[in-house]
């Protein structure tokens, strides 16, 4: 079934390049294949809400297998896309194609040498889970020693289509996490060993990581999109990145709190200087994109958030600009003209 999903989704992509490439000079395989691996296939909070043991009773599955075996089959139908791309298409349409993933920023909890690994952990079985094989050609060595057989092995064939890799790294970043140990420390509560064993809290000694915002797991933390573009830089050597999304949630209840998003304006200004300075400091960084232009059905929020530029009535579909519509013009201007003041400086 895996190998026929595959055929299908190269076919697919095929079509879309053969139609499509002559217009299209960016193309995205995926996007967060890591949320969908574990929300689908650990948690089961996602469609096809697959969940097993701890991680939930009312579904079927096994999350301790299952989320590595769709990440496998998403990892070789990424490089069969590209393999398509890199040599029927991309030499007469001279595009790009990479994928997207989600890109929390982890923290340690302290300066233990235990949260310092564990923070290491953490990156390598959500980000680096699919980056790693499609970049370097193997699975993080965290995820080898913990899963063993669980992992699913790369054969050769599957490495000779990996050194098709990726144009770029799309980068979605929204929030960060402090992470502490739990397979080296007392942990009360924490991911399970095949998660790699550590604790997510947004705290430290009772203080928030960064100014909370109006959804619960987001929180204003704007270093951390430097963080995450300069981590990237560092472990895939300057592989060129997009910022694919970056925007702030918003549960405003009346309309006119939700067109007057100071706090989304705040956010987003804070967030580009910061991507400013990782691009200062030599990342490859090609683009930008607010998450979103407009409201929209978000995932398993559906319409009770809120990210968008444009309000949207979704009732009759009217669309008002709120203040950060307004604004955004002045703040990628701005944003312009700091990286242009800098190169000339150079």
């Amino acid at each position: 079934m895996a190998v026929i999903l595959m055929d299908d989704f190269s076919y697919f992509a095929n079509i879309c390049f053969n139609y499509f490439g002559d217009r299209v000079k960016y193309w995205v395989t995926m996007n967060d294949p890591n949320f969908v691996a574990t929300s689908g296939y650990r948690d089961g909070n996602g469609p096809p809400t697959r969940c097993s043991g701890i991680f939930g009773n009312s579904c079927v599955g096994d999350s301790e297998k299952e989320p590595f075996i769709v990440a496998h089959n998403m990892i070789l139908s990424h490089v069969d896309v590209v393999s398509i791309y890199r040599t029927r298409y991309q030499k007469s349409q001279r595009g790009m194609i990479g994928i997207t993933m989600g890109f929390e920023w982890y923290e340690p909890l302290s300066n233990s040498s235990e949260d310092i690994a564990a923070t290491h952990r953490a990156r390598s079985f959500y980000d680096s889970w699919f980056l790693d094989p499609i970049i370097l050609g193997r699975y993080p060595k965290e995820m080898v020693q913990i899963l063993g057989s669980n992992l699913p092995e790369l054969s050769m064939n599957d490495l000779s289509k990996l050194s098709y890799g990726l144009d770029f790294i799309g980068i979605n970043h929204y929030s960060a996490v402090y992470i502490k140990d739990c397979l080296y420390s007392a942990c009360e509560h924490g991911n399970s060993w095949s998660e790699g064993s550590y604790f997510r809290t947004t705290q430290r000694d009772g203080i928030y990581i960064g100014e909370p915002g109006e959804v619960d797991w987001q929180f204003v933390y704007p270093q951390g999109i430097e963080k995450v573009v300069m981590y990237l830089k560092d472990k895939f050597n300057n592989t060129p990145m997009f910022i694919t999304e970056n925007g702030f949630a918003g549960n405003s209840s009346s309309i006119e709190d939700a067109l007057n998003d100071v706090r989304r304006v705040k956010y987003l200004h804070s967030n580009l200087n910061s991507l400013a300075n990782a691009i200062r400091k030599g990342a490859d960084v090609r683009g930008y994109f607010v998450w979103s232009l407009l409201d929209n059905f978000e995932w398993l929020d559906g319409y009770s958030i809120r990210f968008g530029l444009y309000y949207v009535n979704y009732t009759n579909l009217q669309r008002t600009p709120k203040l950060s519509a307004t604004k955004y013009q002045e703040l990628m201007y701005n944003f312009h003209i700091e990286l242009e003041t800098h190169t000339a400086l150079k």
